[in-house]
């Protein structure tokens, strides 16, 4: 039976990537830490609750990853490349719902352990489309591999979070500083 595959809001899928991702974990030095409740996430993803067993932690797991290759493209071909890859494995196909009487286009996949990929692979397709390349990334902090998307409208975005931003401009003034001859303060 198909499986209805709905977009994925884009935090939700920043979420998964950064939480469950080999990556982000090793980078922040979270490799050793338990994984994040899936339970919690498949809400968030939208996958139907008759298809959440599939969301294992090495599903998740391998799934993240994949999708840590997209925001890491070096550059507009590859990963759209990657993307039409994504869609192409998970078996994701346009259907029209009739649901509520009225129809409606819809994404769907024959199989449910598939759903995730598929909504996330949708979802970037979809993003990417409208917006380009140069809004997804992986976070330019050090000792940060998280990925972010960028919805604001300059599009400049370089960091995952103010966090990583404020301690890239507090190392860069520090460098400043000691380059000047002045102490650390």
């Amino acid at each position: 039976m198909a499986v209805r595959v709905e977009e994925v809001p884009l935090v939700s899928l920043t979420e998964l990537v950064n939480g469950w991702g080999t990556a982000p974990r090793r980078e922040s030095g979270e490799d050793g830490e338990p994984w994040p409740e899936p339970t919690e996430l498949a809400g968030r993803l939208g996958v139907p609750a008759r298809i959440d067993d599939a969301l294992t932690a090495k599903a998740l797991v391998r799934v993240a990853d994949r999708l840590h290759e997209v925001f890491a493209a070096p550059d507009a071909a590859e990963c759209a490349r990657l993307v039409t890859e994504l869609l192409r494995e998970s078996g994701v196909r346009p259907v029209l719902d009739a649901e509520g009487g009225l129809p409606r286009p819809a994404w769907a996949v024959e199989e449910g352990r598939r759903a995730v990929i598929a909504a996330a692979a949708v979802t970037l397709w979809h993003f990417l489309g409208d917006h380009g390349f140069d809004r997804i990334g992986v976070c330019t902090g050090r000792r940060c591999a998280d990925v972010y998307v960028d919805v604001s409208p300059g599009g400049r975005r370089r960091f995952c979070s103010v966090t990583c931003q404020n301690r890239a401009r507090v190392a860069a003034f520090r460098s400043r500083r000691a380059a000047d001859g002045q102490p650390k303060s």
